[in-house]
């Protein structure tokens, strides 16, 4: 029996014989939860702009919600193999990774609705510009705030797979604080509601990592 529930049973006579009706409800304050099966479901989910150059040196983007932190120092990405940008990334050795922000909604949704396989002039037509990262063989979009330039470590074809070292992050230093760290009030990176297709900017603050969870020891 889960923890979570109630029993609720209820006794009742029937020309001599006794019958037993039981009810397994939640507790006060708690709901059912509901089966959806498999779902590529997730809370938050990033939204990823990976630039590369081609063969040319022209810049191309595209929108990635399936990725994050791999291990220290790299990051992991599912990108399927047909994408103009796996291609390129896998001639080049290099890619960028920029956080999108609320103010480039319009931009970052197109690079993920059109293709560089079959548009050409998609980074131009999104309005991004670029400058060529001075760590890897990528372009750093201009307009993002916040930017991991990347090497390739590995791409798997068969799982979608991509691995890069992570050898330079670049933030706008408009978006930070008197500190040095990242304002998110400034920045206003977007997440990917998966389930509704939305997109949200992060909310306040909640509590403090590492530190709220000691009133519990």
């Amino acid at each position: 029996m889960a923890p979570w529930t109630e029993v609720s049973i209820e006794v009742y006579f029937n020309y001599g014989a006794i019958f037993f009706s039981a009810a397994f409800v939640p507790k006060r304050g708690m709901t059912m939860k509901k089966n959806f099966g498999t779902k590529e479901w997730l809370y938050p989910m990033p939204v990823l702009i990976v630039a590369t150059y081609d063969e040319n040196g022209t810049p191309d983007a595209m929108n990635a919600a399936w990725g994050g932190i791999e291990d220290d120092g790299k990051i992991g990405i599912c990108l399927s193999a047909d994408h103009k940008t796996t291609k390129n990334l896998q001639k080049s050795g290099g890619f960028t990774v920029s956080i999108a922000d609320a103010a480039h909604v319009v931009a970052c949704d197109y690079v993920g609705i059109a293709s560089g396989n079959t548009e050409p002039d998609k980074f131009k037509k999104s309005g991004f510009t670029a400058t060529k990262s001075e760590f890897v063989n990528a372009p750093v979009i201009n307009e993002l705030p916040m930017c991991l330039e990347c090497s390739v470590i590995s791409y798997d074809p068969a799982t979608c797979r991509l691995v890069g070292k992570i050898e330079n992050v670049a933030i706008d230093e408009d978006v930070l604080d008197e500190k040095g760290k990242t304002d998110l009030s400034k920045f206003k990176p977007i997440v990917y509601d998966p389930v509704n297709h939305h997109y949200l900017t992060l909310g306040e603050k909640a509590g403090n990592a590492f530190k709220d969870g000691l009133a519990l020891k």
